[in-house]
């Protein structure tokens, strides 16, 4: 079967010569298919059109070089609009094009969709009169036609096996005729409730919404979408959308929904209805309304039907309630992996450097999620990086991961500006994240981070989105912070710094205090401890480091996210350090390597029996606080004292004693 491609920018002379030598080429072999009539192309180029939607006029992007426009097409760099389907008339100021093709103005950051035809007249939707998400067609009338209106005839009872015709735009050129076979009919995936036509004419993304022709140029149905897996393409019977209810949208579609920690999947319909007609403007408020609703019960639905299995709940938290927290600074997604275990999810990449000793650490994709890490630059307040979301923005660019594609080249988006939501949401642990969201106009999409106030900068979570799926990703971020892993980590001048910001700090804050008196005395007082040494035991100094290791853990039958190690080094690069750790009680479901770890705790075996060790050529000594062995507490606090280079068990058990002299436990 050959393919016809009639690019008809004019109508007249030109259109019937290039029908008659298409004619020729067909007659001029054996098996071919017979052209279109050359007298019914005009009227199929009148009445066809592009859908069209106009381009942003301004871009707050930056890059780190000027754009080269002139690697595109003249139309594509020249034109003001962007092409997204082609529809086509029936009369009576009734157009139809695939509900696709105008889902892509619900919500959007481009114009609303309009049509224009082929001499580029650009002509408003007026109201949507018939909407089927299902079926993938929507019919609507312009707000002021055009004068000469043009409608094609329809065929509501195609031949099998005929010759058909696929009518789509060509990006802004005009109007491509591509034949084929109508070779059968297969049921909708759903229900089975109607058939598919499916056809062997060849259609690209721009032919979306256009009409499939008979042999005649009648219209047998709407093109809308390509099979994954054969070459043949598929149309909804025009009969469908003649027979569809008049003045009413129906949605009956099923929509997936998924949450990123676990691998349950919903699998329900997305069903509703509602009056026409509408503008659009009208409509799509409509509809985002009625779809953000669904996507509220979807995920509603489902963090109920796992609530008892969810993170902190069942015995597959166990390992995490139980053990000791990670001291890195990455942040981590706490996910089920395949066994029901939840467990920390995330991998850190290479750091990228900022100006004065600042760094962003990127992570591989979390789901739908991106982790970073971003160490602010020592010139850098807190007030300052957490009062300017586009100043945060602009560090986690420089990772490389917002690019935009000019024909061959790749240019670097070192700024989106200014952010078009900046809010705080508080999670179910009570931390303060700084929510801001940025449109990214000429892709159509959103860039969402969460972002966590820590003391060196902020642990961020961020996820690219539909514009249209902003409430959808909001509310699923929202959840997600619930099993958001952190460590609060910085200098002693970054804690003094960060403690300012009163309003952004967690809740558990309001139980520890910290008291750093450079060169002089450090002290740490929550109601589990308190702890207060000077240099005798350690430098400190702005430099010196701080490390919470905030963690979730039982508290008399209630799970709690709080402090359960605390690290505290001379400096960033020096191995001399002091740490104090809540050690837990294992479950009876957890492996004997916790029950032995928790045995040796008890009994102060080695580590934890005061005397001094050599690791690669540090000293270490550790001795567990407080109760004696044969006391049933289920939490003992253990300290650990480290230095660089040899040193006598008699000066390692004195640093010990020093410390554990510092150290008072409050929680029994």
């Amino acid at each position: 079967m050959h393919v016809l491609e009639m690019i008809l920018r004019k109508a007249g002379s030109r259109a019937l010569a290039l029908g008659c030598l298409l004619g020729l080429v067909l007659c001029g072999g054996v098996a071919h298919a017979a052209s279109l009539d050359p007298a019914v192309l005009p009227k199929i180029q009148a009445a066809t059109f592009e859908v069209v939607a106009a381009k942003p006029v301004n871009d707050p992007l930056t890059y780190a070089k000027p754009l080269p426009m002139e690697l595109l097409p003249f139309q594509e760099r020249n034109d003001k609009y962007y092409s997204i389907g082609t529809a086509f008339a029936l009369g009576n100021n009734r157009y139809v094009t695939a509900a696709h093709v105008l889902q892509v103005g619900i919500g959007g950051l481009w114009g609303e969709p309009a049509l224009r035809d082929a001499s580029g007249h650009v002509y408003a939707i007026g109201k949507i009169e018939k909407y089927s998400l299902q079926q993938d067609f929507v019919v609507f009338s312009l707000a002021t036609p055009p004068p000469t209106a043009a409608a094609l005839d329809v065929d509501t009872k195609p031949a099998l096996n005929g010759v058909v015709y696929a009518v789509g735009n060509a990006l802004g050129t005009g109007v491509v005729i591509r034949d084929g076979l109508y070779t059968s009919d297969t049921p909708e995936d759903q229900d089975g409730r109607w058939k598919w036509m499916r056809f062997s004419a060849a259609a690209s993304p721009g032919n979306s919404g256009g009409p499939l022709l008979d042999q005649d140029g009648k219209v047998i149905g709407i093109v809308l979408m390509k099979s994954a897996n054969e070459n043949l393409n598929y149309a909804l019977p025009i009969s469908m959308v003649l027979d569809a209810p008049d003045h009413l949208a129906v949605i009956d579609q099923r929509i997936p929904y998924q949450f990123d920690v676990f691998d349950t999947t919903l699998s329900n319909i997305f069903k509703t209805s509602f009056a026409l007609p509408l503008s659009f403007t009208e409509f799509s408020a409509t509809y985002q309304k009625r779809f953000d609703g669904y996507v509220d019960g979807q995920l509603k639905t489902l963090l109920a039907k796992e609530q008892d299995k969810l993170f902190p709940h069942g015995t597959g938290s166990n390992q995490l309630l139980h053990g000791m927290p990670s001291m890195g600074d990455f942040p981590a997604l706490i996910a089920r992996e395949s066994n029901g275990t939840w467990a920390l999810s995330k991998k850190s990449g290479e750091n990228t450097k900022l100006s004065d000793n600042g760094y962003v650490t990127p992570g591989g994709a979390a789901g739908r999620n991106l982790l970073f890490h971003v160490r602010k630059p020592d010139n850098v307040s807190a007030s300052q990086l957490y009062g300017d979301p586009t100043r945060l923005m602009d560090m986690l660019a420089k990772v490389g991961f917002l690019n935009r594609r000019i024909g061959s080249e790749s240019v670097k988006i070192t700024s989106l500006g200014k952010p078009t939501m900046d809010t705080v949401y508080t999670d179910a642990w009570q931390r303060r994240w700084q929510v801001r969201v940025w449109p990214v106009s000429y892709e159509n999409i959103l860039v969402m981070t969460f972002a966590l106030p820590v003391p060196d900068g902020y642990q961020v979570m961020m996820r690219f989105s539909a514009a249209s799926q902003q409430h959808d990703c909001l509310i699923n971020m929202q959840a997600l912070t619930d099993f958001f892993f952190a460590t609060y980590d910085g200098t002693l001048a970054q804690w003094k710094d960060y403690l300012k910001n009163t309003a952004l700090l967690p809740t558990a804050f309001k139980d520890i205090r910290i008291d750093i008196d450079y060169g002089h005395r450090f002290g740490y007082t929550s109601k589990r401890m308190h702890l207060a040494f000077t240099p005798e035991l350690q430098k400190i100094e702005p430099d010196s480091m701080l490390t919470l290791g905030f963690t979730y853990f039982n508290d008399h039958g209630k799970v709690v996210w709080d402090v359960g190690d605390a690290w505290m080094a001379a400096n960033a690069h020096d191995p001399d350090s002091i740490n104090i750790a809540r050690g837990v009680a294992p479950s009876d479901d957890l492996d004997d390597s916790y029950k032995s770890e928790w045995n040796k705790i008890v009994q102060r075996q080695h580590p934890y029996d005061g005397i001094a060790r050599s690791e690669n050529d540090v000293m270490k000594i550790t001795g567990v606080v407080g109760t004696p062995a044969d006391a049933q507490s289920s939490v003992r606090y253990y300290v650990n004292y480290q230095v660089e280079g040899a040193q006598s068990q008699d000066a390692m058990k004195a640093k010990l004693d020093i410390l554990m002299k510092s150290l008072h436990v409050d929680e029994h």
